[in-house]
Protein backbone atom coordinates (compact mmCIF):
# COMPACT_ATOMS: atom_id res chain seq x y z
CA UNK A 1 0.00 0.00 0.00
CA UNK A 2 1.67 3.48 -0.96
CA UNK A 3 1.51 5.97 1.76
CA UNK A 4 -0.75 9.40 1.00
CA UNK A 5 0.99 12.06 1.39
CA UNK A 6 -0.34 15.48 2.79
CA UNK A 7 0.85 19.13 3.20
CA UNK A 8 -1.13 20.82 6.16
CA UNK A 9 -0.52 24.69 6.30
CA UNK A 10 -2.17 26.62 8.79
CA UNK A 11 -0.45 28.88 11.82
CA UNK A 12 -2.60 27.44 14.33
CA UNK A 13 0.05 25.00 16.54
CA UNK A 14 -3.72 23.21 17.55
CA UNK A 15 -4.90 22.38 14.48
CA UNK A 16 -2.00 21.36 13.46
CA UNK A 17 -1.50 18.70 15.73
CA UNK A 18 -5.12 17.83 15.92
CA UNK A 19 -4.92 17.25 12.03
CA UNK A 20 -1.88 15.64 11.86
CA UNK A 21 -2.39 13.37 14.91
CA UNK A 22 -5.64 11.88 13.29
CA UNK A 23 -4.27 11.65 9.60
CA UNK A 24 -1.47 10.34 11.10
CA UNK A 25 -3.81 7.70 12.61
CA UNK A 26 -5.54 7.46 8.75
CA UNK A 27 -2.14 5.81 7.59
CA UNK A 28 -0.94 9.51 6.20
CA UNK A 29 2.47 10.66 6.13
CA UNK A 30 1.70 14.54 7.06
CA UNK A 31 4.06 17.58 6.47
CA UNK A 32 3.44 20.94 8.00
CA UNK A 33 4.07 24.47 7.53
CA UNK A 34 3.45 27.75 9.39
CA UNK A 35 2.83 29.37 7.01
CA UNK A 36 2.81 30.57 3.43
CA UNK A 37 6.19 31.69 3.03
CA UNK A 38 8.02 28.76 1.18
CA UNK A 39 4.93 26.33 0.46
CA UNK A 40 5.74 26.04 -3.08
CA UNK A 41 9.49 24.77 -2.57
CA UNK A 42 7.94 22.35 0.11
CA UNK A 43 5.39 21.08 -2.63
CA UNK A 44 7.84 20.49 -5.25
CA UNK A 45 10.35 18.61 -2.65
CA UNK A 46 7.46 16.46 -1.23
CA UNK A 47 4.85 16.15 -4.04
CA UNK A 48 1.93 15.63 -1.37
CA UNK A 49 -1.69 14.22 -2.63
CA UNK A 50 -3.54 16.85 -1.01
CA UNK A 51 -2.97 19.95 0.87
CA UNK A 52 -4.77 21.48 3.17
CA UNK A 53 -4.42 25.28 3.42
CA UNK A 54 -5.22 28.27 5.45
CA UNK A 55 -6.58 31.01 4.63
CA UNK A 56 -5.62 33.41 7.58
CA UNK A 57 -1.86 33.27 7.99
CA UNK A 58 0.82 35.85 8.67
CA UNK A 59 3.14 37.18 6.09
CA UNK A 60 1.59 35.39 2.90
CA UNK A 61 -2.35 34.48 3.19
CA UNK A 62 -4.34 31.05 1.52
CA UNK A 63 -4.92 32.68 -1.23
CA UNK A 64 -1.76 33.76 -2.86
CA UNK A 65 -0.46 30.60 -2.00
CA UNK A 66 -3.73 28.55 -3.72
CA UNK A 67 -3.13 31.22 -6.71
CA UNK A 68 0.57 30.19 -7.22
CA UNK A 69 -0.26 26.25 -6.31
CA UNK A 70 -3.31 26.25 -9.17
CA UNK A 71 -1.40 28.68 -11.24
CA UNK A 72 1.61 26.46 -11.99
CA UNK A 73 1.76 23.47 -14.24
CA UNK A 74 3.73 21.47 -11.70
CA UNK A 75 1.54 21.26 -9.02
CA UNK A 76 -1.89 22.62 -10.97
CA UNK A 77 -2.99 18.84 -10.65
CA UNK A 78 -2.71 18.68 -6.66
CA UNK A 79 -5.82 18.97 -5.10
CA UNK A 80 -6.29 22.06 -2.19
CA UNK A 81 -8.77 21.92 0.39
CA UNK A 82 -9.02 25.23 2.45
CA UNK A 83 -9.25 24.80 5.79
CA UNK A 84 -10.17 28.19 7.40
CA UNK A 85 -12.24 30.16 9.39
CA UNK A 86 -13.82 32.02 6.91
CA UNK A 87 -17.35 30.66 6.86
CA UNK A 88 -19.74 33.31 4.96
CA UNK A 89 -21.20 32.57 1.56
CA UNK A 90 -19.53 35.36 0.14
CA UNK A 91 -15.80 33.98 2.01
CA UNK A 92 -16.66 30.21 0.71
CA UNK A 93 -17.90 31.88 -2.69
CA UNK A 94 -14.35 33.63 -3.16
CA UNK A 95 -11.95 30.04 -1.85
CA UNK A 96 -14.34 28.11 -4.68
CA UNK A 97 -13.49 30.89 -7.22
CA UNK A 98 -10.02 31.70 -6.19
CA UNK A 99 -9.03 27.27 -7.35
CA UNK A 100 -9.89 25.30 -4.14
CA UNK A 101 -11.25 22.03 -4.58
CA UNK A 102 -12.62 21.48 -1.39
CA UNK A 103 -13.70 23.95 1.29
CA UNK A 104 -13.99 23.27 4.76
CA UNK A 105 -14.88 25.83 7.78
CA UNK A 106 -13.60 25.73 11.07
CA UNK A 107 -14.18 24.15 13.48
CA UNK A 108 -14.75 21.10 11.36
CA UNK A 109 -15.14 17.55 11.98
CA UNK A 110 -12.39 15.42 11.69
CA UNK A 111 -14.21 12.74 10.67
CA UNK A 112 -15.63 14.52 7.47
CA UNK A 113 -11.72 15.78 7.04
CA UNK A 114 -10.39 12.63 6.95
CA UNK A 115 -13.38 10.81 5.05
CA UNK A 116 -12.98 13.63 2.11
CA UNK A 117 -9.17 13.28 1.90
CA UNK A 118 -9.41 9.60 1.70
CA UNK A 119 -11.76 10.05 -1.04
CA UNK A 120 -9.72 12.51 -3.12
CA UNK A 121 -6.75 10.00 -2.23
CA UNK A 122 -8.14 7.14 -3.65
CA UNK A 123 -9.34 8.99 -7.24
CA UNK A 124 -13.06 8.87 -5.96
CA UNK A 125 -12.83 12.84 -5.89
CA UNK A 126 -11.96 15.88 -7.57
Amino acid sequence: MNTRTCLLVDDDPNIRELVSLNLGDEGYRVYVAEDGIGVEALVAEVRPDVILLDVMMPGRDGYDVLAALKGDPGTCDIPVVLLTAKATDEEVWQGWQAGADYYLTKPFNVDELTHYLNLICSGAVV
